[in-house]
């Protein structure tokens, strides 16, 4: 699986944990916290929605900063 394709399905997540977010918002640079508005709950249903996808569970306990950091760390781990 490519990294843009990883990026895609990453979006429709998002896009899912975070409904009222605007989806223009989402980039490969885009800040997790701050830029995007993921606060621990969302990250909570992120990092499941995630695992669930893509059939892996993390094993990091190091925090995501970007949404570029996630879409590497999934293409490593699958």
């Amino acid at each position: 699986m490519t990294q843009e394709e990883i990026y895609a399905k990453l979006q429709e997540i998002l896009k899912t944990v975070k409904p009222k977010m605007d989806p223009a918002r989402i980039s490969m640079d885009a800040a997790l916290t701050t830029d995007l508005g993921i606060d621990s709950l969302s990250m909570l249903l992120l990092s499941l929605a995630i695992e669930h996808e893509f059939g892996f569970q993390f094993q990091t306990q190091e925090p995501f900063k970007t949404v570029r950091e996630v879409v590497e760390y999934i293409e490593k781990a699958i």
